[in-house]
């Protein structure tokens, strides 16, 4: 094998690995890392009297089994953790497509780490805790103008819990006409998120989904032909993750409306949109927005997260209650709404990322969100042309201008060097930069799909730029370097058949782990 080369264009990164043990693995019986203060003197009393300050449903009959770590040691531990892990702070994270990743300003993070925000509890009652109902208010207000829906819930913790939750408004919103049994069809298309299909099959429908045309719009033609008086609604995302923007949604949602079903919007990803379209406009009834994505709060690793969702009023008694209302200066929780579906989480959103979400809409105003589109198709249409010079990359469909990402290609690579887009994938963490190829199946072959939202500067993009040259160039010069990537990651290659594929070796919680490793059982 030849020697890897590297180019001043190319950042020398190399992974951190620190072969860290789980949390659990650390403890040490006796070491602490606080000293629990005392109980007081009334609590001390009370239980001697034999009075139960506590319920008991809610007293433990057995000791939480917590690790025991002294403060240093948990330092220690998180820090080496956090040397493992690439993310948005730290390298140039325009790779990971639909998902969306930008920069979350500073500044919200230090608001939602204020006393008052830290203390909040969903049990408070209302009276105590008007500013935060206030500020979940004041964002709805904000995300109807950005939408154009009347009515906002904030309850979902993600994007797919908020179509879950459209697609269950849909039903209902069927049942109360005495339509229910009758329409049970949704309609998507294949180049929407997997999500829309998959909620909407959690609540029995049967799933019909529309393939694109020649350019990579959904087939308008194909959408005449399926939709009927079975037609429940329609869920769509424009632009889809292709980046191709369908300028014909409005026909698209005017033809299911005719046939008496609601169309609903995966606006999870508006980064291309804020202050250019509004769903309203568009004929839709309900949308979602992302707040972990378009507004600028983190994804937390899966959650917590929010995927806010917008109704027109007719909608609005199907919202999972409670909204927040105000009357006579007060705010409160509504949970008047006659045909709710009910409650799709726990509580009633997640206040730390609606603070950050609502502080990034106020900095930049109305003015500022529109710039924030303008820029992000900006930087999407830079990273456009410049991907298509490389040698062996395309992008399928319509040519021309993108919206806020791509779905690319290494088809013609594969073909002529033997090197896939997993390939690339790996050999990408070589250089400390993160990419994605595509949601399952792979309707465009070879796929990877880029997103640079409006974070990243010129000089970011063509790092970026840099690296997919140089492993195109590898590619057809020294495949090998390619295909045996990574070469400086913590670890090498999983054995992805073996571990991420067989349920019988997954361990989701320390509980599972426990039972299926002899350390977890010693612990």
């Amino acid at each position: 094998m030849k020697r890897i080369q590297r180019t001043e264009k190319v950042r020398d990164f190399h992974q951190a690995k620190w072969n860290e043990p789980i949390i659990f693995e650390l403890h040490q019986p006796g070491e602490r890392g606080v000293e629990v203060p005392k109980a007081s003197k009334e609590i001390e009393s009370a239980v001697g009297d034999g009075l139960s300050l506590i319920p008991a449903s809610m007293t433990r009959k057995e000791k939480p089994s917590l690790p025991e770590i002294g403060q240093a040691k948990v330092l220690r531990h998180y820090l080496r953790l956090s040397q493992e892990t690439l993310g948005s702070d730290l390298n140039v994270e325009i790779g990971q497509g639909t998902c969306t990743m930008k920069y979350i300003p500073k500044i919200n993070e230090m608001l939602i780490r204020t006393p008052k925000i830290m203390g909040l509890h969903p049990l408070q009652d209302e009276s105590t805790v008007q500013g935060m109902l206030e500020i979940i208010y004041n964002l709805d207000g904000c995300m109807r103008e950005i939408s154009g829906m009347d009515y906002f819930s904030f309850q979902p913790g993600s994007g797919t819990q908020a179509l879950f939750a459209m697609a269950s408004i849909v039903r209902k919103y069927h049942e109360s006409r005495g339509e229910g049994e009758q329409r049970d069809e949704i309609i998507t298309t294949i180049f929407s998120h997997p999500s829309q299909a998959a909620t909407a099959a959690v609540k029995g429908y049967k799933i019909i989904t529309l393939h694109p045309d020649e350019d990579g719009f959904p087939d308008i033609e194909k959408l005449k032909e399926v939709v009927s008086e079975r037609t429940a609604g329609f869920v769509v995302a424009n632009p889809e993750d292709t980046g191709i923007y369908n300028p014909k949604i409005k026909e698209f949602t005017k033809i299911v409306h005719e046939a008496g079903g609601i169309c609903y919007y995966d606006q999870a990803n508006a980064n291309g949109l804020l202050g250019i379209t509004r769903a309203k406009e568009a004929g839709f009834d309900m949308c979602f927005f992302n707040l972990h994505k378009t507004f600028a709060a983190p994804h937390m690793c899966g959650g917590p997260a929010s995927g806010a969702l917008g109704v027109t009023a007719e909608l609005k008694e199907f919202l999972p209650a409670p909204i927040v209302d105000v009357k006579d200066g007060k705010y409160f929780l509504n949970y008047d709404l006659k045909h709710s579906i009910g409650k799709v989480r726990s509580f009633h959103g997640v206040a730390q990322t609606m603070i950050r979400s609502y502080a990034w809409i106020r900095a930049l105003g109305p003015d500022g969100l529109k710039e924030v589109a303008k820029n992000a198709v900006l930087n999407n249409n830079y990273l456009y042309h410049k991907i298509l010079k490389i040698r062996g990359a395309s992008a399928p469909y319509v040519s021309g201008q993108r919206l806020e990402q791509v779905r690319y290609s290494w088809e013609q690579m594969t073909n002529e060097t033997g090197v896939t887009t997993e390939d690339v994938q790996r050999r990408m963490t070589d250089f400390g930069l993160h990419y994605w190829t595509s949601h399952h199946p792979y309707i465009v072959k070879q796929p990877f799909t880029l997103e640079p939202t409006e974070s990243y500067s010129k000089a970011d993009l063509d790092e970026y730029i840099n690296a997919l040259e140089h492993i195109s160039d590898e590619a057809y010069s020294n495949p090998d370097v390619v295909k045996n990537a990574p070469h400086s990651s913590s670890i090498h290659q999983l054995v992805e058949k073996d571990y991420l594929d067989n349920p019988d070796k997954w361990c989701i919680t320390w509980r599972a782990y426990q039972k299926k490793t002899k350390i977890g059982q010693e612990v």
